[in-house]
């Protein structure tokens, strides 16, 4: 049930950190000079950015976390072990493995999940007097954020896992459109989507 989530906890930071700094960033590029407030637009194109930027620094770690979840006992020691192995056995593309499908669904999910949350928090200050709002209003917009990008994004997620989990033997055989149409039908077949 565990497998996997050292990684898991070790790449959370270093994603997170890049991904604020980046959107914080871009943000006081695409304003300049100018003492404005920003349209959701700009903050969903920082956020899209940042997104980008993030994922495709720790990407990586992404791959080895899927693999580590999935591989059968014995399969590999460690984390280091599961990097020398896939290397040495597949190479170094195999770490950008499902890379397209990951960065098409993490655009408009932290596009979305930045713009939502400071347009949220935003429109909250504009109609309280109050400088900062408190732990359950940040709590809230950053809940309802999080969840619109994750919607929206997550049949690429499903895209995205499925190729990072192959090995090298079966690559060819799963296109990107293969495994998007595959997960479509499977789920538009099934009525317990939710």
């Amino acid at each position: 049930m565990w497998r996997g989530n050292g990684i898991n906890v070790l790449k959370i930071a270093p994603e997170s950190a890049i991904k604020f700094a980046a959107y914080e960033k871009i943000k006081r590029l695409i304003r300049g000079d100018e003492k404005r407030q920003m349209t959701i637009g700009e903050r969903f194109m920082a956020g899209a950015a940042a997104g980008g930027i993030s994922q495709t620094i720790i990407y990586p770690m992404e791959v080895l976390k899927t693999r580590l979840a999935l591989r059968k006992t014995g399969q590999y020691k460690g984390i280091l072990d599961a990097a020398k192995k896939i290397y040495l056995m597949e190479g170094v593309r195999s770490f950008y493995r499902g890379y397209i499908p990951n960065m098409l669904g993490i655009i408009p999910y932290a596009g979305i999940d930045l713009a939502v949350y400071e347009t949220l928090k935003k429109k909250y200050l504009s109609s309280h007097n109050t400088e900062q709002p408190s732990f359950l209003v940040l709590l809230a917009c950053g809940s309802a954020s999080s969840t619109l990008g994750q919607v929206c994004s997550y049949p690429l997620a499903l895209v995205r896992t499925r190729l990072q989990a192959q090995g090298e033997q079966t690559l060819h055989a799963a296109t990107i459109i293969f495994i998007f149409l595959f997960i479509f039908y499977q789920f538009s077949a099934s009525p317990n989507y939710c």
